[in-house]
């Protein structure tokens, strides 16, 4: 189970969960997987595709960018400690053994 988790005291607290094979989308859009209500974010912003071991960013053309340890990208290979940034949200990485596959949004 792949754990995205924002942190920022300031805004909304988002917490993503992501099993082994699943492909998610993020973004504003209503039919975004994972839907991010924040400055700078697009309409589908990038896509989350998590493996066994690996878990994957893809940036969809995104308005103002897909950054990963504050660097932009196109696609990225995450690893636990990342720092997945889309608009003004921070998304830190965290990889755990047997979960349940929620999504939560707080």
């Amino acid at each position: 189970m792949w754990i995205l988790r924002s942190s920022e005291p300031r805004s909304s607290v988002f917490t993503f969960r992501v099993r082994p094979g699943a492909i998610k989308t993020v973004g504003r859009a209503p039919r975004a997987d994972f839907i991010v209500e924040a400055p700078l974010v697009s309409r589908f912003h990038c896509r989350i595709e998590a493996g066994q071991d690996s878990l994957d960013v893809i940036d969809l053309s995104s308005t103002n960018g897909t950054f990963v340890n504050d660097k932009r990208i196109e696609r990225s290979r995450l690893t636990s400690g990342d720092r997945l940034r889309i608009g003004r949200v921070e998304l830190t990485i965290e990889k755990r053994e047997n979960e349940s596959t929620s999504i939560e949004r707080t």
